[in-house]
């Protein structure tokens, strides 16, 4: 029950941050484009690489830790940061086939997920 706890309070701050620094962007009258969830991802991209890489080169073994700042924290903050570490890990592998599968698979059936759901909900 340990390790689900530190998950959930990660990902609450993070979920929490993200709102904050969404909010933050918004507020300063820029709508045209969505600048918040946007610089969130790249933030949160930033966040995970770095954090992955501190973690090892620190010997950082403490499972929790890494639970709690990457899965749990990175994960509230945004999925689009495990996407694009997942990815990146696709590629130092040389799984070239499963990155490009990975990629547009995600983005092109995450798009139509979405569009059916708003399809679904506007049948009711």
């Amino acid at each position: 029950m340990k390790i689900p706890l530190i998950i959930f309070i990660g990902g609450g701050l993070g979920s929490v941050a993200r709102y904050l620094a969404n909010r933050w962007i918004v507020s300063q009258g820029v709508t045209v484009f969505p600048y918040g969830t946007f610089l969130v991802n790249i933030i949160g991209c930033f966040l995970i690489g770095f954090l992955v890489f501190i973690t090892e080169k620190a010997n950082i073994t403490a499972v929790e830790w890494r639970l709690f700042l990457v899965t749990g924290f990175c994960g509230g903050f945004t999925t689009f940061s495990s996407f694009a570490f997942e990815n990146i890990q696709l590629l130092t592998n040389h799984q070239l086939f499963s990155f490009i599968l990975y990629t547009v698979g995600s983005i092109a059936l995450g798009f139509l997920a979405t569009y059916l759901g708003i399809l679904l909900a506007r049948a009711f």
